[in-house]
């Protein structure tokens, strides 16, 4: 396999999870968090009387089909898997969520008010609360380009990686490369595979400016 990307421990490669990950050998210390789609098909469009952020009509590539994430559960130990509500039937029962809450107390939106991640790594559920809606986003993220239609803000990922210290993170959906900034700045070794190549170009982008841009959680 050629890096697409590789640089200060961090290395992406463009190509389709499935047959990426079986090559990626798994330690016993390694952590795969992602966010994977969902299989409900998002299309992105302009919310009514909102801000259009120049990505009407883009969608997630695999979403369109029902989420199986069997591929993941059986390719590291520890998971923090996004999206999980979605397709909860196909995994393991766990007492273990992390809650993002987006609305922070804020106006009533027109999408959820928060985001639910499984996890096989917490006995609790813990939640991160900063408002982000369209073009509404707290954090240093505010002052930044939308890259991805389902971004989440590095802040957020980086929160996610304290529930896995230690050890390589695996982000088999690697979208705009978010996890892999929160990791290059905890100085931990991740792997991203993205199947969009546009997306790796971000990702690549955004990494190579360094903490000089995000460095230190927001």
């Amino acid at each position: 396999m050629r890096p697409y990307y590789e640089a200060d421990g961090i290395t992406i490669y463009h190509g389709d999870c499935m047959e990426v990950l079986p090559r990626i050998v798994s330690a016993p210390s390694d952590a795969i968090v992602t966010d994977p789609p969902y299989g409900i098909s998002y299309r992105h469009g302009a919310r009514a009387g909102g801000i259009s952020l120049g990505m009407d009509g883009k969608t997630i590539v695999g979403d369109d089909l029902p989420f199986d994430p069997t591929h993941l559960l059986s390719a590291a130990p520890r998971l923090v898997l996004w999206g999980g509500n979605h397709f909860a039937d196909r995994l393991p029962s766990s007492r273990g969520w992390l809650v993002w809450d987006k609305r922070d107390d804020g106006p009533e939106m027109d999408q959820s008010d928060a985001e639910l991640v499984w996890t096989n790594v917490v006995a609790t559920v813990r939640k991160w609360t900063r408002r982000w809606s369209g073009a509404t986003r707290g954090g240093r993220e505010q002052s930044e380009g939308r890259w991805h239609v389902n971004q989440k803000p590095v802040a957020l990922m980086d929160w996610c990686l304290g529930f896995v210290p230690g050890g390589r993170v695996i982000d088999p959906y690697a979208g705009s490369g978010s996890t892999l900034i929160a990791a290059m700045e905890r100085r931990r070794p991740a792997i991203g595979i993205e199947i969009d190549e546009a997306h790796c170009e971000s990702a690549a982008l955004r990494l190579s400016q360094g903490v000089l841009d995000f460095g230190g959680a927001a």
